[in-house]
This record gives C-alpha cells, structure tokens and sequence, in this order.
C-alpha cells in the first residue's frame, strides 16, 4: 500500500508480494476490511510511539508534535489516509490506543478541547500538503508557524475559554 497506493490493496496483490498463496492469508484476516483495520492499528501504534518520543523532552512540545505528524504523514501518506479519512474502527482497535497517540497533542495544548481544535488544524493542513493543494511558497511554512503559534496559547485563557464552553452549555 505504501508504495503503490491504496488501489494495490488487494488480498491477491498482498499474497503475491508476500510469496503465498491467497486463501493463506485469509487464515489471518477474514477480509480486506479486517486487513486495513491491522493497518490502521500499526499505523497508529507507530504514531503514537513518534509522537511520545518527539514531545518527551521537547522545550516546545507543540512544535515538535507538529514536526513529526507532518513527517508520519508524509512518509506514510496512503496509512495516514486510511487512518483519518473514514469512521475510525474504534470497536476493533486495543483499548488506549487512540488516547496514546492523542496523549502529546493534549499535554502539549493542556485542554482536550483546544487538543481536538489544535488537531484540526494540524489534519486540514496536512491534507492540503498531501493533496499538493498549495502553492509551492513559503507562505505554507508561515501558515504552519502562524497556526501553531495561535494554538499555543496560555493554558490560562485555554482554561478560561474551556470555562465559558462548559457555563455556555449547562446555561
């Protein structure tokens, strides 16, 4: 799939690049939907395991989140598709894992609101890169620096806001 693309994801193409036989590979993966989900879980174990390592120590542990999920997604950009682009299969996934990888995003944002305003951004922007959707300008570097820059705020007005949410909510 890395290499040639989603369309190559066959269980037939997959047996041949694997140098067995088709109804082998079925003995461990009933379909290609239970196929992608294992991909999309190592895709995500994988992640998350970059994400924790980037921020670990980092001074500004937002700015390194950022760094390595454009670079997951762009080594990775047909995973990092089938992993963003449909419903996630959380009913088929390890418990924890989509909290794990969600983890650095949230220390580094303070708010799981913000994380999940921050991770919008983050995605949006990362698509526009995959889907080579922008000019070849330095304004996209500006764009990331500007964004990033927006979503570190002070976890005090995070606080404040996330406040105002919940008071707006419950009236």
């Amino acid at each position: 799939m890395e290499s040639e693309g989603p369309q190559a994801l066959t269980m037939r193409h997959l047996a041949d690049r694997l140098g067995i036989r088709a109804p082998s590979l079925y003995k461990h993966f009933r379909h290609k939907a239970a196929l992608e989900v294992g991909i999309i879980i190592n895709g995500f174990e994988e992640a998350a395991a970059a994400f924790e390592d980037a921020a670990e120590d980092a001074a500004e542990p937002l700015e390194a989140f950022v760094m390595t999920y454009r670079a997951f997604a762009k080594a990775h950009p047909h995973v990092y598709r089938l992993m963003t682009e449909r419903p996630l299969p959380r009913d088929q996934m390890p418990d924890g894992l989509e909290a794990r990888t969600a983890a650095p995003l949230l220390r580094a944002t303070g708010d799981p609101a913000m994380a999940r305003a921050t991770w919008a951004f983050i995605h949006g922007l990362t698509m526009l890169e995959l889907n080579d959707r922008l000019p070849s300008d330095r304004l996209t570097e500006s764009a990331w620096r500007i964004g990033v820059q927006q979503f570190r705020s002070p976890r005090s007005d995070v606080a404040t806001l996330a406040e105002s949410e919940v008071q707006a909510r419950t009236g």
